[in-house]
């Protein structure tokens, strides 16, 4: 991203390093055949939000990740960028839950059914499906953000998803930390 002036309203579009200009209908495709490639799997669908600020505006980025685990995953992110700059840690990660949570209510519970339908049939020989909230927040004595970690759990878990924090929050923490940090190699 460039240091001039930051682009307002913020885009609505998914992406990852392959796809640019993702509807959320056809993130939720991908997520759909991906699972349906090996129904009996384990699944972790996650969704977790990072922010880096800028000389004139802050971005944000909301990562979806679906994990078969031990056997791959696929996701994308969601740029979002506000023409100023959050300084107030507490607001700062207030406004990362809240879009990690309004992606996740993109998943509504028609959506919801559609994934649990796909392992129903493989329930009892192990398949599964958790819905993971994973916030930027670290419960370590040395982290800043762990007097937010109580308020930021409770939302997420209020929204239906299980949260998770640093280090395990590697939605919010790694992969979509790539994009806030190094914007312009994925052409945010």
């Amino acid at each position: 991203m460039k240091q001039g002036r930051a682009p307002y309203p913020p885009s609505h579009h998914f992406m990852n390093l392959t796809e640019k200009k993702l509807s959320f209908e056809a993130v939720f495709k991908r997520i759909i055949t991906f699972m349906q490639q090996d129904p009996a799997a384990n699944y972790r669908l996650m969704v977790g939000t990072d922010s880096q600020v800028y000389r004139s505006h802050t971005l944000f980025v909301t990562g979806i990740v679906i994990q078969r685990k031990g056997k791959g995953a696929w996701g994308c992110v969601l740029p979002t960028i506000f023409p100023r700059k959050y300084m107030n840690l507490h607001e700062k990660i207030s406004m990362e839950t809240s879009l990690t949570e309004q992606v996740a209510y993109l998943f509504d519970e028609k959506k919801k059914e559609q994934l649990i339908d796909i392992i129903l049939p493989h329930l009892y020989h192990g398949s599964s499906l958790t819905m993971e909230g994973h916030i930027d927040v670290g419960l370590e004595k040395r982290s800043l953000s762990r007097f937010l970690a109580g308020e930021m759990m409770s939302r997420i878990k209020a929204s239906g998803w299980e949260p998770v924090v640093k280090p395990e929050a590697f939605v919010a923490s790694g992969y979509a930390n790539r994009y806030t940090k190094t914007p312009e190699k994925f052409s945010i």
